[in-house]
């Protein structure tokens, strides 16, 4: 049987009520999960960590951005970063300083156990020496005997402290840890490290921003690594609504182009549950 609704001046004006409060700006929902300030997803990133998060004239730049500004519409909320040292990410969420951490974050079965991940890119290390060095190591058993410089709480000190434990023996790596990628390189430029080992996007801007100066003499990704946004653990309203635009958005054109721009790709699901499982 057919029936027809009839709607009164009044209904109406509900329904257009209901369907304004459900949905933002060019028709995306709108926010339906708390954040520490309403309508505001509050984002802490390394923002001295080009090419993925930068300043330029007071604004933030750069990989997470650009993801950031695509996804922050289909969650129906305004972005605000939060320049916030490396080391002291993790510790700021778990703090509720902010809701979400994008910043380049390596997703390792240490910080699983306090963030939940939307891995949403994968990279990995180089090695960047000074361009006037004859040393040009090529993996990490290369470093046996040498000042290592790296970013401060990275995912690879560990692995490399391993390949020193097991490989170097009686003449282990001096690994050296510095507040942000740009503090490695000058040290390394000062003769204060003999190499840098950093992640193979920001080892290729370094180069660059060095005018030379530094040279990268890896030839394969060392320590192949996922990238995830984290969100603190038990906020599972955050989390879910990010993996579900985030599902939507990975296999459009626009995405690709971000990936492709930055020299990066798309995690599969095998990667990021093998980057779960301690080693």
């Amino acid at each position: 049987m057919n029936m027809k609704i009839k709607f009164t001046s009044a209904g109406v004006a509900l329904l257009a009520a209901v369907t304004t409060c459900a949905l933002g700006i060019n028709g995306t929902y709108a926010q339906n999960f708390k954040t520490i300030t309403p309508g505001t997803l509050t984002i802490g990133s390394d923002q001295v960590y080009p090419p993925y998060d930068y300043q330029e004239n007071g604004v933030t730049k750069g990989l997470d951005a650009e993801v950031m500004t695509i996804l922050a519409p289909k969650l129906g909320v305004k972005l605000k970063f939060l320049d916030v040292r490396f080391a002291s990410l993790i510790p700021g969420l778990q703090a509720n300083r902010f809701d979400l951490i994008a910043s380049a974050l390596y997703v390792t079965p240490a910080r699983a156990k306090v963030v939940d991940y939307v891995p949403y890119a994968k990279t990995g290390g180089s090695l960047m020496v000074r361009a006037d060095d004859s040393f040009a190591p090529k993996k990490p058993e290369d470093l046996c005997g040498k000042k290592v410089a790296n970013l401060k709480g990275a995912a690879w000190v560990p692995e490399l402290l391993k390949v020193s434990q097991t490989k170097c023996t009686s003449n282990p790596m001096e690994v050296k840890e510095f507040g942000t990628s740009a503090e490695a390189a000058q040290a390394l430029l000062a003769r204060g490290a003999d190499v840098v080992f950093d992640d193979a996007g920001v080892s290729k801007a370094a180069v660059v921003a060095s005018n030379n100066r530094l040279k990268i003499t890896s030839t394969d990704i060392l320590f192949p690594v996922v990238i995830g946004m984290a969100v603190k653990k038990g906020n599972d309203e955050l989390l879910n609504h990010l993996k579900t635009e985030f599902e939507l958005l990975k296999s459009t054109d626009e995405y690709r182009a971000i990936l492709t721009k930055y020299n990066l790709a798309l995690p599969t699901d095998a990667e990021f549950t093998a980057a779960l499982i301690e080693r």
